[in-house]
């Protein structure tokens, strides 16, 4: 007896599913067939999709902090290297 694998359905896929459940143009069960994804699956997705889409205009852009944030972090770690090879080079040169 085979195991089958679990498929593994990326974000842009479930929220491309969703939102063409949610805009009503095809049944669930035709979403579901053509997809081959469970019916109940696709509600849930959909139920997530009008749950969570407040958050994307809640204070604005939410990657701006995000991006400051790895911004500050890379110009860390590049101060660290940039004293590291200046200590090696004078290390070097003894």
């Amino acid at each position: 007896m085979t195991k089958r694998m679990r498929r593994k359905i990326d974000a842009a896929l479930k929220a491309k599913i969703a939102l063409e459940a949610f805009r009503e143009q095809a049944t669930v069960a035709d979403l579901a067939q053509r997809y081959q994804v469970h019916p109940n699956q696709i509600y849930a997705w959909k139920k997530q999709l009008q749950d969570e889409a407040a958050r994307a205009f809640e204070n604005g852009p939410a990657a701006a902090p995000d991006r400051e944030r790895e911004v500050e972090r890379l110009h860390a770690k590049i101060g660290e290297l940039v004293v590291e090879r200046d200590f090696l080079a004078r290390r070097s040169g003894r």
